[in-house]
């Protein structure tokens, strides 16, 4: 989301009337994306949980309200930063960019001070680490804004945009090609990459089919989920299997059901723009 603000910023878009529309900021895009994260939970726990009884899998005996409490207070910690990033930014106690700060500092403190699951001897390779994903990232978007502005330097989102309104086409049929051209971004590169280089594109375009930017916005979020989750680059892939220590063809065949339904998920945000705007506006930040 902070990805696609960033992609996005620069650009100019001009609505079907002529007006000239922003970006969504980072604060309105965290707000949106609060309704569709918790259908697509609901969605994927229905899943498993048919999955689930439909395979007879073992369950584990039913926690005790002891349990459960000796559970949420070793994890209350964890949960905080969540906390404490949404609660400074809405409270405007810091931007997100210094809510990214304070969430590294503290995550900091509670690693190493509080589950003690990293030591003071970790942390240069930590940092490391760190400095190695960072350096990848702001290669990735040097070479992005670069292509921003040459795009935009040569007005060619906005010439795209008037073939396509010339064209006669409509948003249902521009949003059906952009989800196509996603997913097939998706099966060859990562996601970021893929917002930096498409947003720019595909923004004024969309601004100018009457389609809202925050809209968009929540389409290509979920769009790189929906990657994340298939071969041959699907990070999500990679991760299970290293902790369920099967192969990716295995892992692939295996996580169809879930990835069915995040398609059909996908065409519902796609197609009823409320359930990504409906909370900013009721907030009033639409």
């Amino acid at each position: 989301m902070v990805i696609y603000c960033v992609a996005t910023g620069g650009s100019i878009a001009l609505d079907p009337a002529g007006h000239r529309v922003s970006s969504a900021s980072v604060g309105q895009m965290f707000i949106a994306g609060v309704i569709p994260g918790l259908m697509l939970a609901a969605l994927l726990g229905l899943t498993t949980f048919y999955r689930a009884w439909r395979n007879d899998y073992p369950r584990l005996p039913r926690a005790s309200w002891a349990e459960r409490f000796t559970a949420f207070r070793r994890c209350v910690w964890g949960l905080l930063l969540i906390v404490i990033v949404l609660g400074g930014i809405y409270a405007g106690m810091f931007t997100p960019t210094e809510a990214a700060a304070v969430s590294a500092v503290y995550a900091f403190v509670i690693a190493v001070f509080v589950y003690r699951d990293m030591s003071l001897k970790d942390v240069p390779k930590v940092l490391l680490g760190s400095a190695n994903m960072s350096a990848m990232i702001l290669y990735i978007i040097t070479n992005a804004v670069l292509f921003s502005f040459l795009m935009a330097n040569e007005n060619i989102p906005q010439q795209i945009a008037a073939w396509i309104t010339a064209a006669g086409v409509d948003w249902i049929m521009f949003l059906l090609v952009v989800n196509l051209l996603l997913l097939l971004a998706g099966n060859v590169m990562e996601a970021s990459s893929i917002v930096l280089i498409m947003a720019p594109i595909l923004f004024p375009v969309a601004v100018k089919l009457g389609i809202h930017p925050v809209h968009l916005g929540i389409l290509m979020v979920v769009n790189m989920e929906v990657g994340m989750c298939h071969p041959p680059v699907g990070l999500n892939l990679y991760v299970a299997s290293g902790i369920a220590k099967m192969g990716i063809t295995e892992l692939t065949i295996a996580v169809w059901p879930w990835l069915l339904t995040m398609l059909i998920f996908l065409g519902l945000v796609t197609y009823v723009p409320e359930i990504s705007l409906w909370l900013p506006r009721a907030l009033g930040m639409l």
